[in-house]
């Protein structure tokens, strides 16, 4: 028999699915790290525990697989039907027994990666709605999965830190970020500077910006809200100053 590999022919595309493919390999290992009594421990995001955080990542698999059916199919179904229903799913969804949760998490992951498989190359260009309502292309899908996967694996609060997440998820997280605070005007006199790289982010033009540094996995944690561990501020040239919380980019 022939073995199954994927349609896409993208070479940028197949190393954004080995990117979400590890991801997912690594939010698995330290699910499975944890036992049963252990997924009622708290996790990282406040008011979840790591109940929540599985459920949430394993309905999101299910949400994600459905707009790559769309992109197949050509026949339109929605991540979800409304935030609210999201929002249900997961509380629901943390109410699961351990192996039932741990179950959604495998089942959703592997039909995910099937539909991935088997999405022709040219269907990839089909356009597909976020549940946000942002039209993107299909390829889309596979960054919202990634940045799920790996940032989540984080919340679980079991030993997964930003230094496990790779550089180039990490630089287009802050790429992410850094547009939603633009967008929203939210980050007016505020750049973030990456130690050792020369990657900077955020607004380039103010006359005396709030300065945050500090290394790749300190910066991307610290604007996720996960925490200033490893970052600095400066203010009106050099003067240290208390880092400053980073605005909310979701």
């Amino acid at each position: 028999m022939v073995a199954r590999h994927d349609q896409a022919t993208d070479p940028v595309l197949l190393d954004g699915l080995l990117q979400a493919r590890r991801g997912t390999a690594s939010f698995a290992r330290k699910l499975n790290e944890l036992t049963d009594a252990e997924l009622d421990g708290d996790s990282l995001l406040p008011g979840w525990t790591r109940r929540h955080v599985v459920a949430h990542v394993g309905y999101n698999a299910r949400a994600v697989a459905r707009l790559v059916e769309w992109a197949a199919t050509g026949v339109e179904t929605p991540m979800y039907p409304s935030v609210e229903v999201r929002n249900h799913e997961i509380d629901f969804g943390a109410t699961l027994s351990p192996i039932a949760l741990r179950n959604l998490f495998d089942h959703s992951a592997v039909h995910l990666n099937v539909e991935w498989r088997d999405l022709p190359a040219d269907n990839w260009h089909h356009k597909v709605k976020t549940v946000q309502g942002r039209t993107v292309p299909a390829e889309e899908t596979v960054w919202m999965r990634t940045r799920e996967v790996w940032v989540h694996a984080v919340d679980l609060d079991n030993g997964a830190t930003f230094k496990d997440i790779p550089a180039p998820v990490l630089e287009r997280l802050l790429t992410d970020i850094t547009g939603a605070w633009h967008a929203r005007g939210t980050d007016n006199g505020l750049l973030i500077e990456v130690d050792g790289t020369g990657l900077s982010f955020g607004d380039t033009v103010a006359a005396s910006p709030t300065v945050v540094s500090g290394s790749l996995a300190a910066i991307a944690q610290w604007a996720t809200g996960r925490g200033t561990e490893g970052t600095t501020a400066t203010h009106d040239a050099g003067t240290v100053t208390s880092v400053p919380a980073a605005p909310p980019w979701i």
